[in-house]
């Protein structure tokens, strides 16, 4: 799939939003990602998932992680599309953690799958967990890498969308943003 396409998606299924959104960084944005809208069609998580996969395939890895609850979804269609197993980290006491009884072996293969990045504050989480459990991590993939280019993770990164898209500390908002409320529309 093209950027395009994906984008096209993306507007079809009503998950590109405009307006004025707080994301889960912090930054205030005239554009929100709400990926669930997308992900709720299995059609669609299948199609997107291929694309995805096909990226991170050559990577060789052996297991994907995801962070709940936005990379459920498109971490376990990516994981079911390479023959994967697939485990996810989740929020215990506002911290992300690896629960469930899911365990990393020591020098394992990892690929973590994101819907969004912004900073990439859930996935260096993620990182930093599978690090501690002596996991290898061998990339990162996501839908939509909104990051302009400013997050490195220190491994490879793929993405279906790379968009620059603006992004404003809470008391550097542009004019127009500074008169419409703002609204924090889900987790991502």
């Amino acid at each position: 799939m093209t950027q395009n396409e994906v984008l096209q998606v993306f507007r079809n299924t009503g998950a590109l939003l405009e307006g004025h959104f707080v994301l889960r960084s912090g930054l205030h944005s005239r554009q929100f990602f709400q990926c669930a809208l997308a992900l709720q069609q299995m059609p669609i998580v299948e199609k997107l998932g291929a694309a995805l996969a096909a990226k991170l395939k050559p990577l060789g890895a052996v297991t994907v992680v995801a962070p709940a609850m936005g990379g459920l979804v498109i971490g376990q269609e990516v994981a079911r599309q390479l023959g994967l197993r697939f485990i996810f980290v989740e929020k215990e006491e506002g911290k992300l953690v690896l629960r469930r009884g899911f365990k990393i072996a020591p020098g394992e293969k990892i690929l973590i799958v994101e819907d969004v990045v912004t900073k990439g504050g859930r996935v260096q989480e993620t990182l930093d967990i599978v690090r501690a459990h002596s996991g290898n991590v061998l990339g990162v993939g996501m839908v939509v890498d909104r990051s302009n280019g400013v997050v490195n993770l220190g491994v490879p990164m793929f993405s279906l969308i790379a968009l620059q898209v603006e992004a404003f500390a809470p008391d550097k908002l542009p004019p127009d943003l500074a008169k419409s409320p703002a609204v924090k529309p889900g987790s991502k």
